[in-house]
């Protein structure tokens, strides 16, 4: 509006002028008189729109007395609770909003979210994985519109997939550290780059090499050899297809390393670095990182996954996926409330928050700022990570089942599978992708 008014009037000003004509005291009078009018239209026009910031802007009151649960994983409570403070001196408006927040970690959010959504958190972080669960049980809303682009653009790409169904952005990005890599005795491990040569070294040293050949693991030989596992999903969550080719030459090779991995005397199944022993090799994740250093001293390092050689004679690179924590706000029927989780979590997952919340308990951030700064940069486990990171696809979302299905296959690795023929384990091949494609309908 102010730009017309403008507008308008200095187009009478050049019609005043020529009419007086070349005059000098015609125009110096023209000209005073339009610059007293086109101050008056400014100052018209900035009171308009000050009239009318204020009839749009919301009254305080409107929130006051409403309650907000937060759940969040327990090493990080303060933290929020401290972020929330902040978070209210940034947004008066929510002053007489009561926050409270709840230690409920990331593994049973989703769990917890899904057997009562009524009871469950307003805002709370969770898995990936789980994000299809929580879609199907209407346990999350919609990123909110106003935010979207600045969300997408701001963050890892493929973090932001991950918390996508149908091509619908369901969570904010928290963090982008969700993965796995190598921690070694650099005094026992000079060489952490094959897999034959870390179980050589170990099993000279008479120390344990730690792996976990479950599900999430044990897709670190199959996708290395190049073997696909996904499923599709509907725009509800539910699951229509299994890609998979587990039932192939490169699928035979991921197997056989696995079982030529298991019957090494240096290997111990298991990925926590707090229940393993007298280890120099163990494939964990950035937060078991202070456990490790703590454990190995001045030897402690950090590395990218091996490549391994495969009864084909080929090297292949270990793989894996790579993952991230998401915040969730909860279906509300109170606009008002909907708009303070909403708000809420967009500064909870802001670059300065990831930030600091990786200052505070070393999560790495999916922000892209927040993984360019210097103290990120030159933290050993997350560079490791994020070299490993190259290596490995995003983890998408996955039916229950073959998390557990996975485990009898890792039991039988060590076991049964010792001692099996090529066809014996083909055969188990087959069957492993029968019941991984009878999870999808």
């Amino acid at each position: 509006m102010k730009k017309r008014l403008v507008s308008v009037l200095l187009t009478v000003a050049c019609g005043a002028t020529l009419l007086a004509g070349c005059g000098e005291k015609a125009t110096q009078e023209t000209t005073t008189d339009t610059a007293e009018q086109t101050e008056a239209a400014d100052t018209t026009a900035d009171q308009t729109e000050a009239e009318e910031e204020k009839e749009e802007a919301v009254d305080p009151a409107a929130y006051d007395g409403k309650e907000v649960k937060v759940w969040v994983a327990e090493n990080v409570v303060d933290f929020t609770n401290q972020q929330i403070e902040n978070f209210k001196k940034e947004y008066p408006q929510y002053a007489g909003v009561t926050f409270t927040v709840e230690p409920v970690g990331e593994g049973d959010a989703a769990g917890n979210m899904i057997t009562d959504v009524t009871s469950g958190a307003d805002v709370y972080g969770f898995a990936q994985d789980q994000l299809t669960r929580l879609v199907t049980a209407n346990a999350l809303e919609e990123v909110n519109p106003d935010f979207l682009a600045d969300v997408e653009s701001a963050n890892s790409a493929g973090v932001v997939e991950a918390g996508k169904v149908g091509g619908t952005l369901y969570a904010y990005p928290m963090t982008a550290d969700n993965g796995y890599f190598l921690y070694y005795d650099k005094s026992v491990v000079t060489d952490p780059s094959t897999l034959e040569g870390i179980v050589e070294q170990c099993e000279a040293a008479g120390k344990n090499f730690y792996m976990d050949l479950t599900g999430w693991y044990q897709v670190a030989f199959f996708f290395g050899t190049g073997c696909q596992l996904t499923y599709d999903t509907d725009d509800a969550g539910n699951f229509t297809k299994c890609n998979v080719d587990y039932a192939s030459d490169k699928g035979l090779v991921a197997l056989k390393e696995m079982v030529e991995l298991a019957s090494s005397s240096s290997f111990q199944a298991g990925s926590s670095a707090g229940d393993a022993v007298n280890y120099a090799a163990i494939i964990d994740g950035t937060w078991d990182a202070a456990t490790v250093k703590e454990v190995l001293g001045d030897n402690y390092a950090c590395a990218k996954l091996p490549t391994f050689t495969g009864s084909d004679g080929k090297e292949y690179q270990m793989s894996g996926f790579n993952g991230c924590k998401l915040l969730g706000v909860k279906p509300q029927e109170d606009e008002d409330k909907l708009q303070i989780c909403d708000d809420l979590a967009y500064y909870l997952t802001s670059e300065k928050v990831q930030l600091a919340r990786f200052e505070a308990v070393q999560w790495g951030p999916a922000n892209l700022n927040a993984q360019a700064s210097d103290a990120v940069q030159a933290n050993e486990a997350l560079a490791a990570l994020s070299e490993q990171f190259a290596y490995t696809i995003p983890q998408g979302n996955y039916p229950q089942d073959y998390w557990t299905r996975s485990e009898s296959l890792a039991g039988d690795v060590k076991g049964d599978f010792q001692k099996a023929s090529d066809e014996d384990l083909t055969k188990a091949l087959e069957t492993y992708q029968a019941d991984l494609e009878s999870y999808a309908k």
